[in-house]
């Protein structure tokens, strides 16, 4: 008989099965990928890694949180940026990122990259000497006059090799004047003891183009016992300024204590440096750096007193002035380049040659360096380099003040972009070495060698930046800034954070 017609043979069936499983398959791979599609719209389109936004952690890291609560801090007076030093990742660890605060010295970064990106690591600053009138038998018979143009390395040595060469020109006796030029910056009529009432600290001192030494006077003072004081020797010398030669000794036993409040520094007058108290013996050798009155007449003081220390010869007197017009350098005195002396802001937290390399900006930009051309000149390279960045509220380029702002995520996008920037190695070298150097040598971090910070610190704020290496190799960008009325209670804080990132960064 014949096989019934519409029946399937075997091998047909087995072949109708498999492809029915094929089928099924394939429906419920649609099904997936539906349920896939429905996801991600409900997701919203994919975000660009480079633009995401910073987003507040839901908790800080436990040892942090507990480092607070035993400082008795808030949380709120925290703000923390870890991310990764490349851009467009996203980041470890962000509290309060975007709140602008006060970083304090942590804003001499913003100064010093700006520098080093707009005056270049090798930058000079030239300090012209000109005379006027006659040399004959090595008298000028005439004024000398040295114009500043912001050096803020001017210290008593740079001062010292200036006027020896000046005596190698065949000059010995000045019968004029000694005039110092200081028309570079603009007069800023600023009282020392505004910032916080202490006008003889040398961190106050106000910038000027011609800077010497700072503007401070540094006292050594050594105990003599058999003859019952402790002799006085002013650095540089001040021509015009008289310092009490020695101190009579506190009595056998007193402690050293708060010595310099012991010897009572009279400044009644402002020519004359007079200790109305006694120095105690237990202090040993000791020095005391001080801005002392009337800081305008600084520079000329110091560069008078050093060329009469220098055995040269002055019938006039040391005075503040301009060089004439029409006249040309004798020679022209150089300095460090920038990247030493950024090497010196960061590393000391100097805030008066932070300020120096603020007003250059500004001098360089517009031909005055004035603290409105600063900060049109530090805010235009900011919109340039940073882009829609939240630009920081500058002051006076050191955070020497109660007005500046910058958030921890401005400051993290800046690290980033320095990290890539041709003058990174200049500004990382700059940077305290946590337990090894500078601000940050006597740190309690564990991160000994690890970490490259920028420290910062006012009476109501505390702030670290800068670069951490984790235990993994990888390396991270860590900014925290605390404000509030205890912000010195805060630096447990921040070791504990500085220790996290290192030591959790593989995990």
């Amino acid at each position: 008989m014949g096989a019934i017609i519409g029946a399937p043979a075997a091998h047909d069936r087995h072949r109708l099965g498999r492809m029915a499983k094929l089928l099924s398959s394939l429906s419920a791979l649609a099904r997936s990928a539906s349920t896939v599609l429905a996801c991600a719209l409900a997701l919203g389109p994919p975000v660009d890694a480079a633009s995401a936004p910073l987003r507040p952690a839901a908790e800080l890291p436990a040892p942090v949180a507990q480092a607070l609560r035993q400082a008795g801090l808030p949380r709120e007076s925290l703000a923390v940026v870890v991310v990764p030093i490349e851009e467009g990742q996203s980041p470890r660890l962000s509290w309060q990122g975007d709140r602008a605060m006060n970083a304090a010295s942590v804003m001499k970064l913003a100064t010093t990259f700006a520098a080093l990106e707009l005056l270049g690591p090798a930058y000079t600053w030239n300090t012209p000497v000109f005379v006027q009138g006659a040399m004959r038998d090595g008298t000028l018979h005439g004024n000398l006059y040295l114009r500043g143009s912001g050096d803020p390395g001017l210290v008593v040595e740079q001062l010292w090799l200036l006027l020896r060469r000046v005596q190698a020109h065949g000059i010995h006796t000045i019968a004029g004047d000694i005039v110092v030029d200081s028309s570079a910056f603009a007069d800023v009529d600023r009282d020392p003891a505004a910032f916080d009432g202490e006008p003889l600290r040398p961190y106050n001192a106000a910038p000027d183009a011609f800077l010497a030494n700072f503007k401070s006077l540094v006292l050594d003072l050594v105990p003599d016992a058999p003859a019952g004081l402790a002799r006085i020797q002013a650095t540089p010398p001040m021509a015009g300024l008289s310092v009490q030669a020695s101190v009579a000794l506190a009595p056998a036993g007193t402690p050293c204590g708060d010595w310099r409040a012991q010897m009572r520094l009279n400044l009644s007058d402002p020519a004359h440096l007079v200790f109305e108290g006694r120095y105690p013996a237990a202090c040993g050798a000791r020095s005391w750096a001080l801005a002392p009155p009337q800081p305008e007449l600084f520079g000329a003081r110091a560069v008078a007193g050093t060329w009469l220390a220098l055995g040269g010869r002055l019938a006039g007197m040391a005075r503040r002035g301009k060089v004439p017009d029409g006249l040309s350098p004798l020679f022209v005195h150089r300095s460090v380049t920038l990247a030493q002396v950024v090497q010196s802001i960061n590393k000391f937290s100097n805030n008066v040659m932070a300020q120096q390399v603020f007003l250059t900006l500004g001098l360089e930009a517009s031909g005055m360096g004035s603290p409105e051309t600063a900060r049109a000149a530090l805010n235009h390279w900011w919109r340039r380099r940073m882009g829609a960045a939240a630009p920081p509220r500058v002051d006076n380029g050191a955070g020497l003040s109660r007005e500046a702002r910058i958030s921890a995520a401005a400051l993290a996008l800046m690290l980033q972009r320095a990290w890539a920037s041709p003058v990174m190695p200049e500004l990382v070298a700059s940077l305290p070495i946590v337990g090894v150097d500078g601000t940050l040598r006597r740190s309690r971090s564990r991160a000994v060698g690890a970490a490259h910070l920028k420290t910062g610190s006012l009476q109501d704020a505390l702030a670290i930046a800068g670069y951490v290496l984790g235990d993994d190799g990888r390396r991270w960008i860590v900014v925290a800034i605390v404000n509030d009325a205890q912000a010195a209670a805060a630096r447990p804080v921040l070791d504990a954070l500085i220790d996290w990132t290192s030591a959790s960064a593989q995990r």
